[in-house]
């Protein structure tokens, strides 16, 4: 459920800090303690988003894409090269037309510091939505799983129904 979030980042050279690691890895506390931390160090930042009813419409790599684009393009200036984590990724344009150089990286978040720290603003900022998304949306248990599937986020969809947050593409299998 809920959108896609992205998150793209231009780091020093020599930025370094012991708690920069894949999101995944890191506990809610550690990943909010950092969002600052890297906000403030970076010498550029963005994170964009694409909503469930795109997802549904696009699919979920397209829209992961589009989000990575469009955090790029929050970043305020042109990077040298693009390095994106995972295998797929579609070329980038700049402002001025010029394809932007990237790169895919598999396991990019545990590996590239700037991906780790995309990542760590990109889960923050969606776990926040996902909190916002609860309380207006109370009964899904989303404060607590973050819209990821778990039987009681289903048994929620079949006794309230879906809500627009919801990905329909990924509900294939549930009677709601």
């Amino acid at each position: 459920a809920g959108p896609v979030f992205a998150g793209a980042v231009i780091l020093p050279e020599d930025f370094r800090h012991p708690w920069l690691a894949d999101s995944k890895q890191l506990t809610k506390n550690r990943r909010e303690q950092m969002r600052p931390i890297i906000e403030q160090n970076a010498i550029a930042w963005g994170v964009a988003s694409v909503s469930a009813a795109e997802i549904d419409e696009i699919n979920i790599l397209n829209a992961s894409i589009k989000a990575m684009h469009l955090a790029i393009a929050k970043l305020g200036l042109v990077p040298e090269l693009i390095l994106a984590d995972g295998n797929r990724f579609k070329p980038f344009f700049g402002p001025d037309g010029v394809e932007i150089p990237y790169m895919t990286v598999v396991k990019g978040d545990a590996k590239i510091p700037a991906i780790s720290a995309a990542s760590i603003l990109a889960k923050t900022y969606r776990d926040e939505y996902m909190t916002a998304m609860a309380e207006k949306y109370p009964g899904y248990g989303w404060e607590r799983n973050m819209a990821y599937p778990t039987k009681e986020h289903y048994e929620a969809i079949k006794a309230l129904g879906i809500t627009p947050e919801h990905r329909k593409s990924f509900l294939k299998n549930i009677s709601y």
